[in-house]
């Protein structure tokens, strides 16, 4: 049986064919950047969502190793998409920046920081077009989504907002984060079940096809943690959105199914098993244990889960049965149960971030 360890060195193995796999279907399809001119459609096809989240990961395995290999990857990643020029800037290709923007403090490389610094004032200064009540509309590529918040956004943009803050000094971004991931959590966040709903459309005033979707509801339990880890964040914003992941993460319990994986839209257990949400819940519930928001008797959640991630990644380090890039399923939850499996980079990275927070599990048992 492959240790937590091994199985770690051989994701990272696994991780670069999967950034710069070339047969993504959407890219392929030439549905991503539709209509675009081929030479900056080119700029899309490794700087989107997928690849900022596996960037994040790959830069948080550097962040607790300190491994010069880890931080050679992560250069030559950026100095070659700075150097091809980056495509354009919505919610989701903001998704780069977060990894950027800790590797631009650590380096000290005053163009990283330009970067960072020039597409978190795009949001900041009007360039992201906002819902009613200010919240950040969640643009993608190809769609403008007008008046719509996704559980997206917090892990896509809103943390790299709140970390740029940071390191620039920038209150005014901080107290923007803290606003947003208020919002957010007013109108996706269930009342009665304490999951989370993918979307909120303010023109119509609805949750879309009011689906739990398993990934949509992951990075709610990785991006609170994240921000919670903010220097200054004042202790009544701590104590509320630490009062909701915990009732999320007491939602996911009863769901988990007895081999350790969730479903893909979480209270559809004909839904597929999915392991990307499996790995970011395992990840969150971890943290959330270390941050003291929950008790040890979690752990054996967590458990479960890591036994479950463990065993759907291959020889080769590639993630299995990951779910593939999901917009909102507006009309139908069995909209995300069609949603092919194929592996993709956030797979890998959440899968990473889950058996690095998982070393060591053993002792505080």
């Amino acid at each position: 049986m492959r240790t937590i360890d091994d199985t770690l060195t051989t994701l990272v193995e696994g991780f670069m064919p999967v950034l710069y796999a070339s047969d993504d279907p959407d890219f392929a399809a030439n549905k991503l950047a539709h209509g675009i001119e081929d030479a900056i459609r080119s700029r899309y096809q490794f700087w989107e969502w997928p690849h900022g989240v596996g960037l994040f990961g790959l830069w948080k395995l550097f962040e607790k190793t300190g491994e010069e290999r880890y931080l050679k990857m992560l250069t030559e990643y950026y100095d070659e998409r700075i150097e091809q020029g980056l495509p354009g800037k919505n919610v989701n290709t903001m998704a780069p920046i977060l990894a950027l923007s800790y590797l631009a403090e650590y380096t000290a490389n005053p163009r990283y920081l330009e970067v960072c610094t020039e597409w978190v004032g795009w949001v900041m200064e009007g360039g992201l077009a906002r819902t009613k009540e200010g919240g950040f509309q969640h643009r993608t590529t190809d769609d403008e989504n007008p008046g719509q918040l996704w559980d997206d956004t917090l892990m896509m943009t809103v943390l790299a907002v709140a970390n740029v803050g940071r390191i620039v000094g920038k209150e005014s971004y901080q107290q923007e984060a803290i606003y947003q991931f208020l919002l957010h959590a007013e109108y996706l966040c269930d009342v009665k079940s304490g999951l989370w709903y993918h979307g909120w459309t303010f023109e119509g005033n609805h949750h879309f096809s009011q689906a739990f979707w398993g990934r949509g509801n992951c990075w709610i339990t990785i991006a609170i943690p994240l921000f919670l880890e903010t220097k200054g964040l004042p202790e009544s914003i701590k104590r509320y959105l630490g009062t909701i992941l915990v009732r999320q993460i007491n939602a996911l319990v009863p769901l988990q199914e007895e081999g350790g994986m969730w479903h893909t839209v979480l209270d559809d257990p004909t839904s597929y098993l999915e392991t990307s949400a499996t790995a970011g819940f395992g990840y969150g519930i971890l943290r959330s244990v270390k941050l003291g928001l929950l008790g040890t008797p979690y752990l054996a959640v967590a458990k479960k889960a890591l036994n479950a991630v463990m065993e759907n990644i291959d020889e080769h380090g590639v993630v299995q049965n990951v779910s593939y890039g999901t917009p909102m399923g507006k009309d139908s939850k069995d909209f995300y149960k069609q949603i092919p499996i194929r592996p993709m980079p956030y797979g890998q990275a959440l899968a990473m971030l889950f058996l690095m927070e998982s070393q060591g599990m053993d002792a505080w048992s």
